[in-house]
């Protein structure tokens, strides 16, 4: 089968993937005034997102060794686009909170295996090409924004909203499943998820702290340009586009620049935009400024997942596709932890104050990057 095309099919579900989550993140404001939850309450209910993760790990690793990541990564993201629907049907706290455990359960099974998707992809082309996926995953929430922002204009409900995604999801899975790789019967009876040695541990605990800072920019930036910036309806979601249409930028050049100045001084450079941009956004909480410190956050978590993974497939002590699922899934917890911890920073002080925390991530990559052997 032409390379070409197994790249193509591969990158639609992660923009898909991309595309459902954005689209959640999109209504969170909306749905959040629906229930009439309070940012502490909506922190404690995000809460849920993790705890699907978790409950995911054991079957998402079982399944793509039985299975294989095709299987596992058609089904998952068919689910993710079905489970979206629920989210913006709900009318109690309470089904959101069961709605978001079994959104966090397919979206982290639909991670790893599009993940495993991806090394297999990078193996064929013989060169890194990692960062470009993701690039499709920020590309897809930069085009969720947009269209969340269209709906909202519109006074479209989340709920049919949600629905038009879930079937672009059904249909971009039809098209593409017979082009992915098929390890269905690879005969590797190995463990799919096996626990990290130091070093992949420390590459974990990088992304894990890039990934709060994006998880918390997906899931609050809305409602920071809402409730801080005070900006007016057609720009509340100003913040969140801005900052996805850097990140995806970055993304497609991450790999020539690691190449160019080394990962180590790529890294260092990306927790450092992403704690300056942070704190221009919560020193300075007016639209322009607010605007440009969320771009150099995009600019600044761009890079540090798909290096932190690319770097985890060269491990001397674990299969590529193994290393892959152990850091994704270290950094996946730090993408959905993110989000309800500011929720109870708000709740206890403010949100500019819980924003500060984010920004304190982004300095951790920096200490944690100088401090690891890369390179």
């Amino acid at each position: 089968m032409n390379k070409k095309i197994i790249r193509a099919a591969v990158g639609a579900m992660f923009f898909m993937t991309g595309l459902c989550f954005a689209s959640w993140a999109s209504r969170i404001a909306t749905i959040q005034q629906k229930l009439a939850l309070t940012d502490a309450a909506l922190g404690g209910v995000l809460f849920a997102l993790p705890v699907g993760l978790m409950l995911s790990l054991p079957f998402s690793g079982w399944a793509v060794t039985k299975f294989g990541s095709k299987t596992l990564l058609t089904i998952a993201l068919i689910m993710y686009g079905v489970f979206l629907i629920g989210l913006g049907s709900v009318t109690q706290p309470y089904q959101l909170i069961l709605c978001l455990v079994l959104f966090g359960f397919a979206g982290n099974a639909t991670n790893i295996s599009v993940n495993t998707q991806a090394v297999a992809t990078e193996k064929v082309y013989k060169k890194p090409i990692m960062a470009s996926f993701h690039g499709l995953w920020s590309l897809a929430g930069f085009a969720g924004a947009a269209i969340g922002t269209l709906m909202i204009g519109q006074n479209i409900l989340p709920a049919a909203h949600f629905m038009f995604i879930a079937t672009l999801t059904l249909i971009t899975v039809i098209i593409c499943r017979q082009y992915l790789h098929n390890d269905n019967s690879t005969g590797d009876t190995g463990p799919a998820f096996v626990i990290p040695d130091r070093s992949l541990v420390g590459l974990g605990i990088i992304a894990f702290c890039s990934m709060i800072c994006e998880g918390a920019m997906f899931d609050w930036s809305v409602i920071y340009f809402k409730k801080i910036v005070l900006a007016e309806k057609a720009w509340v979601a100003a913040g969140y586009t801005a900052f996805m249409s850097t990140m995806a930028t970055g993304r497609f050049i991450a790999d020539w620049f690691a190449h160019k100045f080394g990962l180590k001084r790529t890294l260092q450079l990306s927790g450092t935009l992403t704690t300056i941009g942070l704190l221009i956004a919560v020193l300075f909480p007016v639209l322009p400024a607010a605007i440009g410190g969320f771009m150099l956050v995009g600019f600044g978590v761009s890079s540090v997942v798909p290096m932190i993974y690319s770097a985890a497939a060269k491990s001397k002590t674990m299969q590529p596709g193994a290393a892959i699922a152990a850091v994704s899934t270290i950094s996946f917890a730090g993408f959905l932890i993110g989000p309800p911890v500011i929720g109870f920073l708000a709740g206890a002080f403010t949100l500019r104050v819980s924003f500060i925390f984010i920004a304190l991530m982004g300095a951790s990559v920096v200490v944690l990057v100088s401090r690891a052997k890369l390179d």
